[in-house]
């Protein structure tokens, strides 16, 4: 009867669980969805993560796949047309009125081009009720009323040009040689985004037209819209403004693209003079699901993550041992286009190991689907994803704009639920207790098939790269491998701070701080925590410890080795842990810490939930007094410095940062060394664990802050035992001024570099010592957001010479007080000479008080602005305190930000321009097209 009953429940859960696969995901309900009778979809979700202020998005479900041969870069052509004239915003009409109220195009609006989908947004923008109007009507306008004339499609081909010559590179140029056998000859292999060059200078007007008319429209658009605003009053607002725009009469069919299955496996080489390194990419292509708003699909997303979180577990400790043939490995499900997903497969060999590595790779892939995981890496993978939903679902008020709005946008175009993250969570731990052994490797064979298999290899010139023939023997060989054993791994269980004792310091005085709201605690040892809780990031709880000295107390000869102290302690663990075991130590626990050794300062930084406090103050302690060093992991660290040089070698990005310093510095520098084989050979194991003993040995040399979602009453013990607890000594340390100068205060060069694409980079700063106020550090950073609009206009609209200039004005506290104006970016190299003058120009314009008070008037909004926006976090918080500990003063104080703000004037900005040119150093490098014999 005992037996009758058990084969009885078992068949029953059985049939139960067969059941709850398919019921329906549960919805959420606070995210307002619907379509109107055009066609058009909307999307509604109040939050006030950031009060006053709503995100708008225009999402269309078209992209450059859509395009005809003679439209390619079409697609991506009209998203830049969407800022060019609109019915309601002629020419530069939406910028300009979004701009004046401090909202910056390329940061709060913007816009991007898949081979899909092309999105539009306008981020924060404040919920006045003329600004909900203008948020609305823009929507309205790139939905369906673009001008398109013909002035301004000329005025753009110019700026698209100089995109494409911007975003070309090594890595690009391989992308695409790849598309044919990543897209398995499809049309998306033909269909970039960017487009065709020719196409671009030449289409006729009537066939941008075209396209848009066939492609945006009602039954293909969808709005988004998220903020601090009241749903029933913004849906009758989208219904009455969005309505009346007519749906398009006998529309082309929006068609998905779906790739035909391959038998046998398709392979190529890819090869680019600009990329020195190796790669090899083995993928298994997947026809996504057809129902995605059941249980079944939740159920095979969970196993997809615990798969790829034990994969990443196990190549991580292979990666940590110096006779890995490979620096990393990816493995796991991914997506990879409209109608599929895709296992990957990502392997980085070492040089001249390609062979080695994508074997040893296959091996443990198949070591998996052959055997399985064991139990212990099944249940850390269940903790960690368990606890990645807990803190997200603690979270849930905080999620900011652009979070939601992507869970919009993949419902939309991929059909992604929207679900009900506290429904899903209790289906997912029910879900999570019956993923076992078999279930993954069942979803493992699934996944791990014989059909629609690619082979990508980036080749290197002069190595033996991974041919067809060898690859196929290689999967062939580990596939049939019938020695292949079980994975096994050390079960023993350790806490954190195994070994540890500790004796509990007691806090001995108690100062509270009402102009900001911070407490600052003194303890036995003389360890200070200024302490605020604050609850704007729930769940969150941020970490700060600085102290003076840094690089500036260390010897020119041991820098090298200093720069590699994080690097090394991070890839060493802590206490008597590896960081394999450290990983595993931690897991279901969400805190971390990290340490770094910049100019001036030596710091911590760290965080962890509310939970999790103790924990992260755990680790900071073992910081002190139970540092790690690993020597595997330095060996390791040294091979990949040497992978990263070859990797370098050709990069032009790299080369032409190389050559700054060498302009600037001079050769072999010891304060601006350059990255070579000499400054890796350097690099010492022994000086770097005794500079980290100098750096970070004496914890009372440190200001500690602690802002976040932890009570005061959690956090004070806490404080004592892991903080009060580590030995000191009185010692204070202060930092040095070893500024280095330029080799002369006025440099002037042309570079000339060998590129596959030809374009010029254009390099240009100003700097000079000046006294340092707040006022004028504000002055500064306005006048380079001035330039930024001017450049903007001139260089990129009016000459369509570049992509867009970046412009940044400065003015530093310490070491010295130094303004500094930087400006960069690339166009075609016959443009050269003609935009570095008005680069100048626009600078000398203002400092003779030509200076537009509209663009003062935008940049001034743009720091009121993002100031409110700032205090919705931790952060803001943390810089606060630092400032008043630090500096001396209270950043909150009107005095010292918004008055100073709304009281700037044209004259100041004319007058900070002339002491930044007042005898000034300056440097103008620009990087040309190596020559070449005709």
């Amino acid at each position: 009867m005992k037996n009758f009953l058990l084969v009885f429940s078992l068949i029953s859960i059985t049939f139960a669980s067969a059941q709850n696969l398919k019921q329906e995901l549960p919805i959420d309900s606070n995210i307002k969805k619907d379509v109107l009778p055009n066609g058009l979809t909307y999307y509604l979700y109040s939050t006030d993560v950031t009060e006053d202020v709503a995100s708008y998005y225009i999402i269309q479900n078209v992209g450059s796949v859509l395009e005809n041969d003679d439209q390619q870069g079409l697609a991506h052509f009209l998203e830049h047309m969407a800022f060019n004239g609109t019915e309601h915003f002629e020419g530069k009409g939406i910028l300009n009125t979004l701009e004046k109220e401090g909202i910056v195009f390329g940061r709060d609006i913007n816009a991007y081009t898949s081979f899909d989908e092309t999105v539009y947004n306008i981020n924060n923008i404040p919920t006045t009720p003329e600004l909900i109007d203008t948020g609305l009507q823009i929507l309205h306008d790139w939905s369906n009323y673009l001008l398109l004339t013909d002035e301004e499609i000329d005025a753009e081909r110019g700026v698209i040009k100089e995109e494409w010559r911007t975003r070309q590179s090594g890595g690009l140029r391989l992308f695409q040689q790849s598309l044919g056998v990543k897209y398995g000859n499809s049309k998306y292999a033909k269909r970039m985004p960017i487009g065709l060059m020719d196409i671009v200078e030449n289409f006729e007007y009537e066939t941008l037209r075209n396209f848009y008319h066939d492609w945006y429209r009602t039954d293909l658009q969808a709005i988004a819209i998220v903020g601090d605003i009241d749903i029933d009053e913004m849906e009758q607002k989208v219904i009455a403004k969005f309505s009346a725009i007519p749906p398009v009469e006998n529309p082309i069919e929006r068609y998905i693209v779906v790739i035909d299955d391959n038998d046998e496996l398709q392979y190529i080489m890819v090869r680019d003079p600009e990329v020195s390194t190796a790669s090899v990419r083995f993928g298994i292509r997947h026809a996504v699901s057809n129902n995605k708003n059941t249980v079944a699909y939740l159920n095979e997303n969970l196993h997809n993550s615990i798969i790829r979180s034990i994969f990443s577990e196990r190549f991580s400790e292979i990666v940590q041992q110096p006779d890995s043939p490979f620096i990393n490995v990816y493995a796991g499900m991914r997506g990879h286009s409209r109608a599929h997903n895709e296992f990957q497969l990502n392997v980085f060999p070492k040089e001249g190991m390609q062979k080695e590595a994508f074997k040893l790779a296959m091996v443990e892939i198949n070591r998996a689907v052959r055997h399985g995981f064991t139990n212990s890496e099944i249940n850390r993978a269940k903790i960690k994803l368990i606890k990645s939903y807990e803190n997200e679902i603690a979270k849930l008020d905080d999620r900011r704009h652009a979070e939601i709005i992507q869970v919009m946008q993949s419902n939309y175009l991929d059909n992604e639920p929207i679900m009900d993250k506290q429904k899903e969570f209790k289906i997912i731990e029910q879900l999570v207790k019956n993923i076992d052994q078999k279930s993954l490797l069942n979803r493992l064979n699934e996944i791990y098939t014989v059909k629609n298999r690619t082979l990508i290899v980036t080749g290197v010139e002069g190595q033996n790269n991974l041919t067809e023939g060898q690859a196929k023997n290689i999967i062939s060989t580990t596939e049939n491998d019938s020695s292949l054993q079980p994975y096994e791994e050390d079960n023993s269980s350790k806490s954190l701070m195994t070994g540890i004792a500790l004796k509990a310091g007691k806090i001995t005085k108690t100062e509270t701080h009402p102009g900001l709201g911070f407490t600052t605690y003194t303890l036995i040892n003389g360890i200070k925590v200024h302490y605020q809780f604050v609850d704007k990031d729930k769940n969150t709880v941020d970490l700060l410890g600085y102290s003076d000295g840094g690089e500036s107390l260390i010897a020119d000869e041991d820098l090298p080795s200093a720069q590699m102290v994080s690097s090394i302690v991070s890839s060493s663990g802590i206490n008597e842990f590896s960081a394999n075991e450290l990983s595993k130590v931690l897991a279901g626990k969400t805190a971390r810490v990290s340490i770094r050794i910049s100019d001036i300062i030596e710091s911590f930084s760290g965080s962890s939930t509310t939970e999790d406090v103790e924990t992260m103050l755990q680790l900071l302690n073992l910081h002190f007094t139970k540092p790690r060093f690993d020597k595997k992991a330095f060996d390791v660290a040294i091979q990949n410095l040497e992978n990263n040089l070859i990797a370098r070698s050709q990069n032009l990005s790299y080369k032409m940062n190389d050559s700054i310093i060498t302009t600037l510095y001079g050769y072999n520098h010891p304060k601006r060394r350059l990255f070579n084989k000499e400054y890796i050979d350097d690099i010492n194991f022994d000086k770097i664990q005794k500079l980290y003993k100098s750096r970070f040995e004496n914890a009372s040399d440190f200001e500690f802050i602690i802002v976040g979602d932890v009570s005061e009453e959690i956090l004070k013990p806490l404080i004592e035992q892991y903080l009060g607890s580590i030995p000191t000594t009185p010692e204070k340390e202060k930092w040095k001024d070893n500024t280095v100068e330029w080799t002369t205060d006025n440099i002037d060069k042309d570079i000339y570099l060998p590129m596959e694409d030809p374009k010029a980079s254009v390099r240009i700063a100003y700097k000079n010592e000046m006294p340092y106020t707040i006022k004028d550090e504000l002055l500064m950073d306005a006048l380079g957001s001035i330039l930024q609009l001017r450049y903007t206009e001139s260089l990129r609209e009016e000459e369509g010479g570049t992509y867009g200039a970046g412009v940044r004005g400065s003015l530093s506290r310490e070491p010295r007080s130094i303004a500094y104006l930087s400006v960069s970016f690339d166009c075609n190299p016959d443009m050269a000479e003609k935009l570095t003058s008005i680069v100048h120009n626009e600078i000398l314009k203002i400092k003779n008080g030509n200076i537009k008070q509209n663009d003062l008037d935008k940049v001034l909004a743009n720091f009121l602005k993002e100031r409110q926006e700032s205090k919705s976090s931790n952060n803001y918080e943390i810089s606060a305190i630092r400032t008043w500990v630090r500096d001396g003063y209270n950043r909150n104080a009107p005095e010292n930000f918004e008055n100073i703000v709304n009281s700037i004037t044209q004259k100041d900005i004319q007058e900070i321009t002339s002491k930044l040119l007042d005898n000034y150093k300056s440097y103008e490098v620009i990087f040309k097209p190596e020559l070449t014999d005709q």
